[in-house]
């Protein structure tokens, strides 16, 4: 799971041209859930946006409290493209929980936060709509969080090595298709053995 946290004078969402929420003073959390996410990141990732610490104490003293200490408001918004890994210059998606499984996993997570919190104070979007959010940053102070990645079991990172290895070792004892063909004798008749016949042969591969 990953949420970019926005310390805002104000933020809203509107959606079709009606707004449908709005914040003052507080912080705004785009929140991209992946398909390993589970209910422990769910707790994982309320407490940390509750308690991160974003805003100046009594004092002036800044990075000293948090959204609950100043008793200020959140706006939650659903943003799946934070789980994009690109693919040359186009965005891929895969990593992102499927709409079906993300609408019910983000509405618990909006739910955790109220009950974390103040219900009251907790804002959101419109799942799955497309939505117009007017963020006005204060700083700017933005942040990125993600969820710890889950423990590896050693069994299963010692078959990985092993197969990895067995990879490596193949490909070492392999000869490669152009060592092949330098090692294979050509008669003075075979019409490869000019350049352009190897034009011809490079293109026959050519899907």
């Amino acid at each position: 799971m990953k949420a970019i946290i926005q310390r805002v004078a104000r933020a809203s969402v509107t959606v079709g041209g009606e707004q449908i929420s709005s914040i003052g003073q507080g912080i705004c959390v785009l929140l991209g859930i992946s398909v390993e996410d589970t209910q422990k990141e769910i707790e994982h990732m309320v407490r940390k946006i509750l308690n991160l610490r974003v805003f100046e104490d009594e004092s002036g003293k800044h990075w000293s409290k948090s959204v609950m200490d100043k008793q200020y408001e959140v706006l939650c918004v659903s943003q799946f493209t934070l789980q994009c890994i690109l693919k040359g210059n186009k965005p891929d998606y895969h990593m992102a929980m499927p709409t079906d499984q993300a609408e019910t996993f983000y509405n618990s997570f909006v739910e955790h936060l109220r009950k974390s919190y103040k219900p009251e104070l907790i804002k959101d979007g419109k799942f799955g709509e497309y939505m117009q959010v007017h963020i006005q940053n204060d700083g700017p102070v933005t942040i990125e969080l993600e969820s710890p990645a889950p423990p590896i079991d050693p069994k299963q990172l010692a078959k990985l090595e092993k197969q990895q290895q067995r990879k490596e070792k193949t490909r070492m004892k392999a000869p490669s298709e152009s060592s092949r063909e330098r090692n294979v004798p050509r008669s003075k008749n075979d019409p490869s053995a000019s350049s352009g016949a190897e034009g011809d042969v490079s293109s026959e591969r050519e899907p």
